[in-house]
């Protein structure tokens, strides 16, 4: 994944805060992968990669509980259906209070063609919907709508899935939530993951306890480190680092993101399974029935990475905003359409078809 951007924002606050600080390092969630990757992708939709036989064994036996009991009807099982699903990651840890989403993806799957279509959006875009304010980061919609949900009735993972379903023109099925110690935990169970970091990076914030400090080369990451690397934004420290942007972090949860697939298909990773299914229990918030992701397991079991399809949206950044490219909003939208009705389209099909000459 290319990242040729390079004028992204200085981290603001979102939400309306009236306090001026130091822009604080929160999870710069954007486009694609998760900037966290939100594991869930692991699970829930790759979950897949966990391996069906320890996976199905969890899910069977009641250990892994999503909270929805509702019985699935035969004809809207993962199996046989294609299915979407919202990805969010929270900025929400043990040391914070807040509930940005600084990871927003919207997945498309289809069990027939065993492939998956990912489109994200930058945590700051200005999205243009009726009904929803235009003044308002898409990150802080989640908190906001939590702050509602007494007086709405709603919750607020519904608002967001009835936004998103209006915004990207395509009917969204369930919605998953998972913060950022979520992602630590997996990354840990899996005894870490390997990435080449491309130079240094530090930062550090006393606020938050945030405290990132990566030297450039190929290496093993823990959790910690792991989301360090794909939420780094820019440097404060007395020697600065070179400063990365929303679209270059981008392709840095990419690459992640594969790492851990990669580790968890492996037998190393098949035997901690139940550890990674802990982490996820412990820190994800989802309307997935039970039975469906004992579904979704044994549709996607083997999915391989090269069928699963990642799109960020881009766009250009007029402070305080990313205002979307209208086109790369479209061909999104019609990517997870074609998900959905079985022409899926890999990265590499789409990339050998760019490059041959026009006749």
């Amino acid at each position: 994944m290319s990242s040729g951007h390079s004028n992204l924002p200085p981290r603001a606050k979102t939400g309306g805060q009236s306090k001026k600080q130091p822009p604080r390092k929160k999870p710069s969630g954007v486009k694609s992968f998760f900037k966290f990757i939100l594991v869930l992708i692991l699970l829930a939709v790759l979950g897949v990669a966990v391996y069906a036989g320890s996976l199905y064994f969890k899910a069977e036996n009641g250990v892994l509980d999503t909270g929805n009991n509702n019985p699935v009807p035969p004809e809207k099982a993962a199996t046989v259906k294609p299915i979407t699903m919202l990805l969010l990651g929270s900025d929400h840890r043990p040391e914070s209070g807040t509930n940005l989403t600084d990871v927003m993806m919207v997945v498309s799957m289809n069990p027939d063609t065993n492939s998956a279509t990912m489109v994200s959006l930058p945590r700051d875009t200005s999205i243009q919907l009726e009904g929803y304010k235009s003044n308002q980061k898409l990150n802080a919609f989640y908190g906001a709508f939590k702050r509602q949900e007494k007086d709405s009735g709603i919750k607020a993972e519904e608002q967001m899935k009835t936004m998103f379903s209006k915004y990207l023109d395509v009917e969204i099925d369930y919605v998953t939530v998972l913060d950022f110690q979520g992602f630590r935990d997996v990354v840990d169970a899996l005894g870490g993951v390997s990435v080449d970091v491309q130079y240094n990076m530090c930062y550090k914030d006393s606020v938050d306890e945030t405290d990132i400090n990566l030297k450039a080369g190929p290496q093993e990451l823990n959790g910690k480190q792991a989301l360090d690397y794909v939420r780094y934004r820019k440097s404060n420290c007395s020697r600065k680092t070179k400063e990365s942007n929303d679209f270059d972090r981008n392709a840095r949860q990419s690459e992640v993101l594969h790492s851990l697939i990669d580790r968890m298909k492996s037998f190393g990773g098949a035997t901690k399974a139940f550890k990674v299914l802990d982490a996820v229990d412990d820190n994800m918030t989802t309307d997935i029935e039970k039975d469906q992701v004992k579904n979704m397991i044994k549709a996607y079991f083997d999915i391989n990475k090269q069928d699963v399809k990642f799109m960020p949206v881009t766009g250009e950044w007029r402070s305080p905003f990313v205002y979307i490219n209208n086109e790369e909003l479209e061909n999104a939208k019609q990517a997870l359409k074609d998900e959905l009705a079985g022409k899926h389209v890999s990265e590499s099909e789409e990339t050998n078809a760019d490059s041959e000459p026009k006749s």
